[in-house]
């Protein structure tokens, strides 16, 4: 199925123009095309349309602290009544009775970082139950590499990452661009996350 995504501005990588009322065509987990709105309307008039008006779609952001997050912090559950944010694992690792224990603190931070925008991070990824959660989340694992800037600066906001291309894996975000706000974030062509 062919899917088309329209946003008011298409900026395929960091350094190439943006495209007013730009869209990507996904065909499977694939970009079969990217350009002006209109001409790809008017040439797959069946593809079903997602229309993210008032956006910016991009690449998806790549996340350098990914084995740090979601290896050395534990993503509180809600129900647990102690807030919502990452908090660094004592030395004895995860405690009895945390909702989900590794796998399940790993699942809510990848959560996060899809809320971002986030469409890779960095590995490697030692606990079994770490790599599992990557590997169901759809996120593409990068080498590690260096962080622009330290942990405590960035939190779950990803560094831009790679360009939108013809036959490339259909990886990206959409960003409110008033707010910065992530919209929704792509995977393979299937929409993981989409902001209210």
């Amino acid at each position: 199925m062919l899917t088309l995504h329209r946003a008011t501005v298409l900026a395929p990588s960091g350094t190439a123009p943006s495209i007013d009322d730009g869209a990507v065509l996904v065909h499977g987990d694939r970009i079969a095309a990217l350009g002006p709105y209109a001409e790809l309307a008017a040439a797959h008039p069946d593809a079903r349309l997602r229309e993210w008006t008032g956006a910016r779609l991009t690449p998806g952001g790549a996340q350098p602290y990914g084995a740090l997050l979601l290896e050395h912090h534990y993503h509180p559950d809600p129900r647990e009544g102690i807030g919502v944010e990452p908090r660094p694992l004592p030395s004895g690792g995860f405690a009895a009775g945390q909702y989900g224990g590794p796998g399940g603190s790993a699942r809510r931070g990848l959560q996060l970082m899809l809320r971002h925008g986030t469409t890779a991070l960095a590995g490697p990824f030692e606990r079994p139950e770490v790599r599992t959660a990557v590997s169901r989340s759809g996120l593409r694992v990068l080498a590690p590499f260096d962080p622009p800037q330290p942990l405590h600066a960035l939190a779950f906001e990803a560094v831009p990452n790679g360009t939108l291309a013809v036959g490339g894996r259909a990886d990206f975000a959409i960003f409110d661009r008033e707010t910065g706000q992530c919209l929704g974030t792509v995977l393979a062509g299937r929409l993981v996350y989409r902001g209210r």
